[in-house]
């Protein structure tokens, strides 16, 4: 008769084949920042207490790149950008511009926020009650998966404004977890007369908040964060303002992939840390 696992020996334990790791998708996120007398805000949105990753956290928005961001009808609607130069500022061989693309759409289907030119050509303004209910009704559409994120830029003639986002770093969620993801940051201005909206579905709330007073909040408590998003605002708050911010971070040479790796106490080390190396040949780390 076989031992239970739970019986096992850490000897017996060893032989057992290991449990491949979870293959990360390809993701986007993007800080939404905006001026304010003290400085710059910005938008940070908490994930539902319900959720099977990282619930009560509080995150920029973002998420998973859908098939259709590679349509080349999207690509063609890009403003300032193509496939090959996305590419390039990625470090892909191609498709980079779909990472453009998904956080154009995550940012309106999460937070409310749309980053596109109007038949004009001009920043889409939503400061009209008509324009803000047949958005939120196209948001809704998109959310349920009534209606494609292709055909709703075609229907309102949107053109996608990839030239008004600036990417800045690159994060892949650590070996262990449920859910991995390869996710691309960016950064953008949020247009004057748009206001963010949380779904109340997969998000709950949304702040608008300065990264120092982000930090400290998550250091008291009372606002959840993951690492990535630490380091994140600790590079957003070396900036006064919004145009120094993205003239910042549009000036990186190199935007290396930081992997952080889980420590034996469940906590995360990042590369150059001490511990770093023997933290990431652990197979099997234990997350939390």
């Amino acid at each position: 008769m076989l031992n239970s696992p739970l019986s096992l020996t850490p000897e017996d334990q060893s032989r057992l084949p290991m449990k491949p790791p979870v293959v990360p998708r390809p993701a986007a996120t993007i800080a939404m920042v905006r001026d304010v007398a003290q400085g710059f805000e910005v938008l940070m949105m908490q994930r539902s207490q319900g959720s099977d990753f990282m619930p009560g956290v509080y995150v920029f928005p973002g998420g998973a790149i859908d098939a259709e961001d590679s349509d080349p009808e999207l690509f063609a609607l890009c403003c300032g950008l193509d496939d090959a130069q996305a590419s390039r500022a990625l470090g892909v061989d191609q498709g980079g511009l779909a990472y453009w693309v998904g956080a154009i759409r995550e940012c309106f289907e999460e937070a409310g926020l749309l980053l596109c030119y109007d038949r004009g050509g001009t920043l889409l303004s939503l400061d009209r009650p008509e324009l803000e209910e047949r958005y939120l009704a196209h948001r809704a559409a998109l959310n349920s998966g009534e209606l494609g994120f292709l055909e709703f830029c075609r229907s309102e003639g949107l053109r996608l404004a990839a030239d008004r986002l600036t990417y800045f770093s690159h994060w892949i969620t650590p070996v262990g977890a449920p859910k991995r993801f390869d996710t691309r940051f960016f950064a953008a201005v949020t247009p004057e007369r748009q206001q963010p909206l949380h779904d109340a579905k997969e998000v709950i709330d949304a702040v608008w908040v300065r990264p120092a007073e982000a930090l400290e909040r998550d250091r008291a408590g009372t606002l959840a964060l993951r690492t990535p998003t630490i380091v994140t605002l600790r590079q957003l708050d070396a900036s006064p303002d919004c145009t120094a911010l993205l003239r910042a971070l549009s000036a990186q040479k190199e935007i290396p992939a930081i992997l952080p790796a889980i420590s034996a106490d469940g906590g995360r080390l990042l590369p150059g840390q001490p511990g770093y190396a023997e933290a990431a040949s652990n197979p099997s780390p234990k997350w939390k």
